[in-house]
């Protein structure tokens, strides 16, 4: 179905057997730089699931360069358990390699015993806020060779290829950005001095290694940092490291300084594919395209159009391993969808936590959760399909049981249909489309537009009962809250409802800064016209970002605490926060809302008491559980589990893993 995915390529010496590449991505599965089962086993369920190469790590090089909770290849006494490591991959179907790494001026003083970090020159950074030692020309030898030893274990440890990690803003792209390497000597200043360190790290690996071993490095295709290397340098760059013996590519997006969203569901599918594309153009080796292509035919368009050899595809694959089986199988509409939220894997690794899914309760556990057979099929029924109730009704019916859902609105979904209505916020939906090709395949008979009360569940005696009610929006009892221009930001993001010139949202929370966005974004131009006018350059740049930018609505956060988005994920709330002054959305913290008059809002802010007009005013401050039926069934003596928000609200990360045990545990 899918041909030029599913052809085999030669990566350097290794033939793999289609053109799907999972990249390293950090996971914090162990504290102690050394591989443990929970690794094998993540790794082996990719290989069993149908990826060609696995590129394990990162793996640490050095201390210096990655401290305590990276992996590590810096001593032979790694070497078994990397052995181990290719072994059960390989008997699982596919190539591994590895992701040989040094952090640079990234690494953080606490990872390395409160040492400081080394890199190119002495130039704080914003991602640690340290500001770490420029490298002596002792420290660039050491690091090289270091990067050298380590991938001669690699190989000794049968794995079939390393990738030198040259992205993201780690040490080898900070000696070639002009912006991180201020040098005056030999590794800095021109753009070939830039590249030296790079290049000589390169040709000592593959002097270490020998010529039949693969050797790959992964390239910011664009930093996108101020002053920072373009797809155009970054090209230059390419051809200078092909010369210097890599056998191929692997294209990111920018560096994690950058101001541009590189992972989140924000990113278009496939947005940077022509980041690769740019450099395939330059160069005569395998290049590889990433992030955010996350369905199979966006995967096959960027290899049909020429944009690259292979793609790499890392949170798609911890979402669904067997999203290549499926993929070939003629199956896309059973891969269950990575959404881009962050909230499993770069969230929990922003906060020193192990990865895991919103949407695939067993990513990073699958050494101990497993659906397994039930020895006594049930009757089961799941009362709500929020995405608790439908992850519950998928796993009580693949291990057997005979399951019925049953949904009060048109449409399963819950609450996803909120999460999915802001603008770049639609990842959220394809959830809902997964659920409904997968269930009725899986024999789940699904009841919409169906509202079960105690009585009802009576009739239909099930042998096991989920309850997942769900949620309500907060309508908090300020004086005036009940007036026709006061909504719910439920009802404004779901049902479109209509608001004034002047908008004001209390709440800056997670829901009211992406009512903010969906309301700042009234007005703006569509992207089809924007396409034409660009095409026909009808109008300057600036009008066109401009058009793009602002919309015709003046929008207003009134947030009570210091700081607004305090529930939102670390990855995603620099992001929003970015937009939101874009969109020249106004966010007014530590604001209390005393009262909504007709003409206007009144509040305090430090003391004092403040009046402003607004035509519109939606209310964001949260949601409240529903628990009607839970009562009901408690008072009628009916034994049931409850998942999700009528538990209490939290995050759909939360409600799915619920779901997903409440039905392992029948």
């Amino acid at each position: 179905m899918y041909p030029l995915l599913f052809e085999p390529i030669r990566l350097g010496k290794i033939e793999s057997k289609n053109r799907i590449l999972m990249p390293s991505l950090g996971t914090l599965f162990s504290m102690d730089q050394k591989l443990n089962e929970r690794h094998v086993r993540f790794y082996e369920r990719r290989a069993e699931g149908g990826a060609g190469i696995i590129v394990a790590g990162p793996v640490g090089v050095d201390f210096v360069g990655s401290g305590a909770i990276a992996l590590s290849l810096m001593d032979d006494a790694y070497i078994p358990d990397f052995k181990h490591l290719s072994d059960r991959v390989h008997n699982a179907g596919s190539k591994i390699m590895l992701q040989l790494f040094h952090g640079g001026r990234y690494t953080f003083s606490f990872m390395i015993e409160g040492q400081q970090a080394i890199a190119p020159s002495a130039v704080r950074s914003r991602y640690t806020g340290e500001e770490p030692r420029e490298m002596t020309l002792e420290d660039i030898e050491k690091v090289q060779d270091a990067f050298a030893k380590a991938a001669v274990r690699a190989r000794e440890a049968d794995i079939d290829g390393v990738e030198i990690i040259g992205s993201a803003g780690y040490l080898i792209s900070q000696f070639l950005s002009p912006v991180t390497n201020q040098r005056t000597d030999e590794y800095g200043g021109c753009f070939e001095n830039r590249a030296r360190f790079g290049v000589e790290t390169i040709k000592k690996v593959r002097e270490a290694v020998g010529d039949d071993y693969t050797v790959t490095i992964r390239v910011a295709g664009n930093d996108f940092i101020r002053g920072g290397n373009t797809n155009e340098e970054s090209a230059k760059y390419c051809r200078l490291f092909v010369d210097a013996g890599v056998d191929g590519i692997n294209v990111t997006g920018g560096w994690h300084e950058a101001f541009v969203s590189q992972l989140t569901m924000e990113v278009p599918r496939g947005g940077y594919a022509y980041l690769a594309g740019g450099i395939r153009n330059a160069v005569d080796v395998p290049v590889i395209a990433s992030n955010r292509i996350t369905d199979p035919a966006t995967a096959e368009g960027i290899l049909a159009d020429g944009l690259a050899d292979m793609v790499a595809l890392g949170r798609v694959l911890i979402a669904d391993p067997d999203w290549p089986l499926k993929s070939r199988e003629g199956r896309s509409k059973e891969i269950r969808p990575c959404v881009g939220c962050m909230q499993g894997c770069m969230d929990r690794i922003f906060t020193g936590q192990p990865l895991c899914c919103l949407v695939n309760a067993e990513a990073g556990l699958e050494e101990e959760r497993e659906i397994k057979p039930a020895e006594q099929p049930k009757k089961v029924m799941v009362v709500g399909s929020g995405p608790g109730g439908l992850e519950a009704a998928r796993v009580a019916a693949k291990a057997g049981h005979d399951v019925e859902i049953f949904e009060k609105s048109p449409r399963i979904g819950g609450q996803l249909s909120v999460a999915g209505a802001p603008p770049g916020r639609g990842e959220f939906l394809g959830l809902v489309d997964y659920y409904e090709a997968l269930l009725p395949g899986l024999g789940v008979k699904i009841h919409t537009g169906v509202e079960l009360d105690v009585e009802g569940i009576k009739k239909k005696s099930p042998e096991a009962l989920i309850v997942a009610e769900g949620a309500e929006p907060i309508m908090p009892k300020i004086p005036g809250s009940d007036q026709p221009f006061v909504i719910s930001s439920w009802e404004f993001l779901t049902n479109r409802t209509a608001v004034g010139q002047k908008v004001a949202i209390i709440g800056g929370g997670a829901v009211g800064m992406e009512v903010a966005m969906q309301a700042a974004r009234i007005g703006t131009i569509h992207p089809n016209v924007l396409e034409f006018l660009m095409f026909h350059r009808a109008e300057s740049d600036e009008r066109l970002h401009d058009l793009v930018r602002k919309g015709t609505k003046e929008v207003t956060i009134f947030e009570m605490l210091p700081r607004a988005g305090q529930d939102v994920g670390k990855s995603s709330r620099w992001v929003w926060l970015h937009d939101l002054r874009e969109r020249e959305v106004r966010i007014v913290t530590s604001a209390k809302v005393e009262a909504i008059e007709p003409d206007g809002i009144v509040y305090t802010l430090e003391g004092e008491t403040k009046k402003e007009p607004f035509d519109s005013v939606i209310m964001a401050v949260g949601s409240k559980p529903r628990t009607a039926l839970s009562e009901g069934l408690k008072q009628a003596g009916i034994d049931f589990r409850a998942i999700g928000d009528c538990n209490k609200p939290r995050m759909i990360i939360d409600a799915v893993h619920e779901g997903y045990l409440a039905a392992v545990d029948l």
